[in-house]
């Protein structure tokens, strides 16, 4: 795990006076049934996109808002990934797009039955959102309703 100080200067500034969101209460819900049973999402902030798919927006002030749909049957290495954050080392996310979006270890965890099912869709945000506003408005909820309409019980969340 990286520290603050081994960022440059400028992003320990930004990192030390950022005015983080805080929400209060967490939202949280509680499962209904076992893993075993649940049908799995998977949402990171990779900021990866399949190859057929435009690039995040690296120069949008506040950070790109949108997201990407990914079908959940695609080869993880064939992600590309527009990251703009300069703040961490993307060299591992560059060898092994799971570290980022873990669909091979889901597979795994579906075939050793830990989890019931996987979503047909999965989401690609953009990390290092400093405006998350538009994001939270817009693209959250468009998300959060396709899972309700793949009957999706539980989301696993890939902060990067």
């Amino acid at each position: 795990m990286g520290r603050v100080s081994d960022l440059s200067l400028k992003d320990q500034i930004f990192v030390r006076t950022y005015r983080w969101r805080h929400i209060d209460p967490v939202p949280w819900a509680p499962l209904k049934k076992p893993l075993s049973e649940c049908r799995l999402g998977l949402v990171s902030t990779a900021g990866l996109s399949a190859p057929d798919q435009p690039p995040f927006d690296k120069k949008k002030k506040g950070g790109d808002p949108a997201f990407r749909a990914i079908p959940s049957t695609i080869d993880v290495q064939t992600l590309i990934e527009n990251h703009r954050s300069k703040a961490w080392d993307h060299r591992g996310l560059e060898q092994d797009k799971n570290l980022g979006f873990p669909i091979d270890r889901v597979r795994e965890l579906v075939e050793s039955g830990r989890i019931g099912s996987i979503s047909s869709t999965f989401f690609s945000f953009m990390g290092s959102v400093t405006a998350p506003g538009r994001m939270v408005r817009d693209s959250v909820p468009r998300v959060a309703d396709m899972f309700l309409q793949d009957e999706v019980d539980v989301a696993l969340l890939v902060p990067v």
